[in-house]
């Protein structure tokens, strides 16, 4: 469950007429809200205005595009915990939000969209900038609301933030339309919630079926600890460690996990899945107990459904009755708080008796299947960059956002995450553009931090102008830009799966050889786009790197730089992100070469 910020102290009851506007923002104000990122338009105005008046108690940071303000408000959430508000207006501004809502709906981020919409008499008539924005986000969406009265408002906002932070996390959608805003009511802050079909149950794992799960780890041989989103999402980092302590079980992590258990512990088995460790892929196909944590069996992890630990008991653990059994059916499935659950098994648990050899064998095999690149390489391989990276900042406490792509996998298999809540990754939706705006929301939640958003040339070029709010609104973030100038991933399946045929992947001039596979495989010399001449348009500092000898004093330029930095560094494109198991296959058909 999300952390909630404590609400700030209510306005005395009064009888005075408020504006819907007012109302919406001191809401907002009484759930603890502090910022919020919000792009103004016809439709949204009166909510605006009432954000100036209230600019003492809330911050609005003004994002150059909707979407980008969704992912900043995303990077807010996902660092902290704390629900958090992105607004735009109607028409074009709510579809902007769409892909925002959709991405925190896969990976149970409670978010509030807020839209303008048109006034009440001429919905449904294709007014000016009118797009029935509930219906098209219906599929997407935990709650969402179109409010056509005044007198709803206080309620639906309580609702929504009751909604958005209980249960599985997850996004509310209010569309409110221009002259609600503006009608006029006398608003109950502490009215009652109306909300029949709703009902948050106590999700709290039984005594007997803590001993279950218990009695099954005592017997194991074999057993392996499969932890997803959910521990973080529960707060239960702390007792998952605990856990693991008593038990002394090697654990792996899905993509949204990492962080949940230091990568540097010698029973972290990192990241499994497909493009996961050897050594992961290999525990979870021999255990004999696969312990599912907040996790939903996601096929980017499983591969080939029927073969995906086919040999071993599985205890499934998550808040959301609808993931267990979806994809693989558990013997033993537990609808449960996952941080509860892990405190109940924390006062029983004992290890399993014979352990000692499976540890064993889980070590050897991280000991003979190592991640790996080629480190004699002259240039600058992305994994050189993101390692030297680690290195230079993993006692400094950073958070690390990533765009969609291959860099995404080489950061969450060589960057070294500690603790909960520093690696924000677009991980159900993959959602290229992501990593830019989710660092600039971490940054403003956590402004003494080291936020470093580790992107690919592809995906950070689609919310490029999100540059201009870090410097507007004093948002120091720093950028490692991994420029193989093509669209890494796709190029790799090109190679892969369609003889290298090279299909629109090359991101320079058409009529440059490498665009049909044709060049010599340096890209263009000329660095099409010339990202540092447009980062210091932005007021951007700086540099390009493509001398290895040079990365380490470039890096810690970024790093020590007084402002936002970007650090532009050329690596070549032929690179694979490996190991990896083709889709639908298995941990037999896995490459590592």
């Amino acid at each position: 469950m999300a952390t909630i910020a404590k609400p700030a102290a209510k306005p005395a009851a009064s009888k005075e007429l408020v504006c819907g506007a007012d109302i919406v923002i001191q809401s907002l104000i009484n759930h603890g809200v502090e910022v919020m990122f919000a792009y103004p338009g016809g439709a949204s105005m009166p909510l605006h205005q009432s954000l100036v008046k209230f600019k003492d108690k809330i911050r609005t940071i003004l994002p150059r595009h909707e979407q980008g303000g969704g992912f900043a408000a995303q990077g807010y959430t996902r660092s902290t915990g704390k629900v958090s508000v992105c607004m735009a207006t109607s028409g074009p501004g709510a579809t902007n939000l769409v892909t925002v809502i959709a991405d925190a709906k896969l990976d149970s981020i409670p978010l509030i969209a807020i839209t303008g919409q048109v006034k009440t008499p001429v919905i449904g008539s294709d007014a000016f900038q009118e797009t029935p924005i509930v219906e098209v986000c219906r599929g997407i969406t935990k709650h969402h609301y179109l409010v056509t009265d005044v007198a709803d408002l206080a309620r639906v906002m309580k609702e929504a933030f009751h909604i958005a932070t209980t249960g599985r996390p997850g996004p509310v959608l209010i569309d409110l339309p221009k002259d609600v805003q503006q009608f006029e009511t006398v608003p109950d802050y502490d009215c009652a919630m109306n909300l029949p079909g709703y009902h948050v149950e106590d999700r709290k794992a039984s005594a007997e079926q803590i001993k279950a799960v218990a009695a099954a780890i005592k017997r194991s041989k074999k057993p392996v600890i499969y932890a997803g989103g959910g521990i973080i999402a529960s707060e239960g980092a702390d007792e998952l460690r605990k856990f693991i302590k008593k038990t002394g079980i090697p654990t792996t992590m899905t993509l949204m996990g990492l962080g949940a258990f230091p990568n540097e512990d010698s029973l972290s088995l990192d990241m499994l899945g497909m493009h996961g460790s050897v050594y992961a892929n290999y525990a979870v196909e021999d255990c004999d107990l696969l312990l599912a944590l907040g996790v939903r069996f996601d096929d980017r992890v499983t591969g080939k459904l029927a073969e995906f630990c086919k040999n071993a008991v599985i205890v499934h653990i998550d808040i959301d009755p609808s993931e267990l059994h979806k994809n693989k059916p558990a013997h033993i499935g537990i609808v449960s708080d996952v941080k509860y659950a892990l405190q109940e098994l924390n006062k029983i648990v004992e290890a399993p008796a014979d352990i000692g050899p499976w540890v064993k064998q889980c070590q050897e095999w991280k000991a003979s299947y190592p991640y790996k690149y080629d480190k004699s390489f002259p240039g600058i391989t992305a994994q050189y960059a993101i390692s030297e990276l680690n290195r230079l900042t993993k006692d400094k406490d950073p958070i690390i956002a990533v765009g969609v792509g291959q860099h995404q996998m080489w950061s969450a298999q060589w960057m070294q995450f500690r603790k909960p809540r520093t690696w924000l990754s677009s991980s159900g939706l993959g959602t290229m553009g992501f990593g830019l705006p989710a660092a600039m929301g971490a940054k403003v939640a956590h402004p003494g931090r080291l936020v470093i958003d580790i992107d690919g040339d592809g995906s950070f070029q689609m919310n490029i102008q999100e540059l201009g709010t870090c410097i507007c609104e004093k948002i120091p973030v720093k950028v490692l830009l991994l420029n193989n100038q093509h669209l890494g991933m796709v190029v790799q399946w090109e190679d892969r799966f369609h003889d290298a045929t090279r299909a629109h992947t090359y991101l320079g001039p058409v009529d440059h050889p490498e665009a049909s596979g044709q060049g010599d495989g340096l890209g263009n010399p000329e660095r099409y786009p010339n990202f540092v001449q447009i980062a210091k348009g932005y007021g951007w500092g700086a540099r390009f790197v493509n001398d290895k000898s040079q990365l380490t004093a470039a890096l810690q330029e970024m790093i020590d730089y007084d402002g936002p930095f970007l650090l532009d560094v050329q690596t070549p494109y032929q690179e694979h992100v490996l190991p990896m198991i083709p889709s639908g296959m298995t941990v037999r058909d896995i490459i590592n070469d």
